[in-house]
């Protein structure tokens, strides 16, 4: 793959090459038994995603655009599509972990297939400029791929913490801290407010169109929850009152006797969290629920 970056046009090649090469770095520290696996109906395995974001290039870009392109498999067609209806069949969510063929070896090399096909088109792009409708689809399909590489983290961490030994995604893995500070509210005004994407730049469709809202008087907190603020929502009951919850959260709460977030269980009086780089004591100056998702 190195010898072709130079070959290929600088700009959306290079973005192209820097994507997938993320994507496979992710795997990378994972096993073929670590990427097959699937821990949940809402989660797929990494090998899963591997062939999906690839899938979409094949299957929207090449074969449409490229007759000389030829399949890697016609099997795959259905095998990973996801919920792309008009394209045909897909294989059912719930069961891509059974998916143990093709091996993750045959979609390595799938990818390679794909991306030195993909290439060879934007190699030609300067002699040749492609058609704006294939430049937005190969756009896409690159902010299409930075999704499931958070999906691919999201989804690893879910099927490692279901193992008895807890084991580390890496060893290290960055959390955001919040310097210890007191919080205050910030007041802002009720007005009319634009929201939407505003034509610059890519964005998805559900980000369209742009139109105006209006806004009530609201304050919102001077930082971001710390882990610390949610320890301290659950000593005061957070889980017993459902006045501070949404019915469908309350809901959830007690059909599943909810009593603290995701991947956090107390031993000792100390609470500790499930992350990628294995168990930790949870630290209270930890920003935020959503990272320590990771």
């Amino acid at each position: 793959m190195a010898s072709q970056r130079a070959e290929a046009t600088p700009g959306q090649a290079e973005k192209y090459l820097a994507i997938r090469e993320a994507t496979r770095a992710l795997a990378a520290p994972l096993s073929a038994e670590d990427c097959t696996i699937q821990s949940m109906p809402d989660a797929s395995p990494v090998k899963w995603h591997l062939a999906h974001t690839t899938w979409f290039f094949e299957t929207f870009v090449l074969e449409p655009h490229c007759p000389a392109y030829r399949a890697f498999d016609p099997a795959y067609r259905v095998l990973f599509n996801s919920y792309y209806n008009a394209i045909g069949d897909k294989h059912p969510r719930p069961e891509r972990g059974l998916l143990s063929r093709p091996g993750l070896e045959e979609v390595l090399a799938y990818r390679q297939h794909v991306d030195e096909a993909m290439l060879a088109l934007l190699d030609r792009a300067p002699s040749t400029p492609l058609p704006a409708a294939v430049t937005d689809l190969i756009e896409l399909g690159l902010n299409h791929e930075q999704q499931h590489q958070e999906l691919i983290l999201t989804d690893v961490k879910h099927l490692l913490s279901r193992h008895p030994q807890k084991p580390a995604y890496q060893k290290q893995w960055p959390l955001t801290q919040v310097l210890a500070r007191e919080g205050r509210w910030i007041p802002f005004a009720e007005g009319l407010r634009e929201i939407g994407h505003d034509g610059r730049g890519f964005c998805f469709d559900n980000e369209m169109p742009r139109h105006r809202v209006w806004l009530d008087a609201f304050q919102i907190a001077s930082h971001p929850v710390t882990h610390g603020d949610f320890i301290e929502f659950i000593g005061d009951g957070g889980y017993r009152r459902p006045e501070l919850w949404l019915s469908a959260g309350w809901d959830a709460v007690t059909d599943r006797g909810w009593q603290a977030p995701a991947y956090w269980t107390q031993r000792d009086g100390q609470w500790h969290a499930f992350t990628l780089h294995g168990e930790v004591p949870v630290d209270p100056q930890c920003a935020g629920l959503s990272r320590e998702f990771f």
